[in-house]
């Protein structure tokens, strides 16, 4: 396991990072380092973009914390998996739950899809962006998934490269070994796609349309039916455990 720093807070600035660069702070930061962390000027934190990698901090200001200035970094920039996580919607506090986790597991892209069963209509994804961020703070991630908007499963499945593998996690396929069928799709292609449906099923016309796909696998996450954001956790670290990054890869 990498070695990190998880003493130190750590913070997701949208600036450039280098050393002795003078990074502003908004005044939601400025009140989590001041008010909740209790953190004055010359205090440390670590510091990241999603680009330039880890840097080491200090916090500056006279009342209260209003800035930061770069040290020294600490990790270089790493790169995520080309592991997207394709789901249909969840409501308010499991949605926030399975977009942490999926981050955790190391998805590179969220994309929500609408099917004829999505439980949520209306998805706030600058919500999910800020879980996004909060995740990848509180676990030592280094990039920052990106957040599509979301979109008809038709439209996507449309859209998407037909070079990606597309893991079609569906309920109603033959229970088999999901680690072999994994590794028997082990072959070089343009990124992973990883599907989960809302819970109440895919439409029959929808898994139809899913099958017809190229590069499809189609995987049954055993024998008992698992609630969504259970199931993006277990397909994801399926996958991440065969086809990638879990085994020492950098990407797919």
């Amino acid at each position: 396991m990498p070695s990190h720093d998880f003493r130190a807070p750590r913070l997701f600035v949208d600036a450039p990072l280098a050393q002795d660069a003078r990074i502003p702070l908004d005044r939601d930061q400025s009140n989590y380092l001041g008010n909740v962390l209790r953190l004055a000027a010359g205090a440390e934190v670590l510091a990241f973009n999603g680009r330039d990698g880890e840097w080491q901090a200090a916090i500056e200001g006279r009342k209260r914390p209003d800035g930061l200035v770069i040290l020294q970094q600490t990790r270089p920039q790493d790169k995520l998996p080309d592991v997207a996580y394709v789901f249909a919607p969840l409501k308010h506090a499991r949605l926030d739950y399975m977009v942490q986790k999926a981050i955790e597991m190391g998805a590179a892209g969220l994309q929500p899809v609408l099917t004829r069963f999505t439980q949520a209509s209306r998805v706030n994804t600058e919500r999910m962006r800020a879980n996004v961020v909060e995740a990848a703070e509180q676990c030592g991630i280094l990039s920052i998934a990106t957040v599509a908007e979301p979109v008809p499963l038709e439209r996507y499945l449309s859209q998407r490269p037909a070079g990606r593998l597309l893991i079609f996690c569906d309920e109603a396929a033959e229970l088999q070994n999901p680690v072999q069928s994994l590794q028997n799709a082990r072959e070089a292609g343009q990124g992973i796609d990883v599907l989960i449906g809302p819970e109440g099923g895919f439409a029959e016309e929808e898994r139809a349309l899913l099958l017809r796909q190229p590069r499809i696998l189609r995987l049954a996450l055993g024998p008992r039916i698992m609630r969504a954001d259970t199931a993006a956790v277990a397909a994801l670290a399926l996958a991440q455990a065969v086809l990638g990054d879990w085994g020492g890869k950098t990407g797919t």
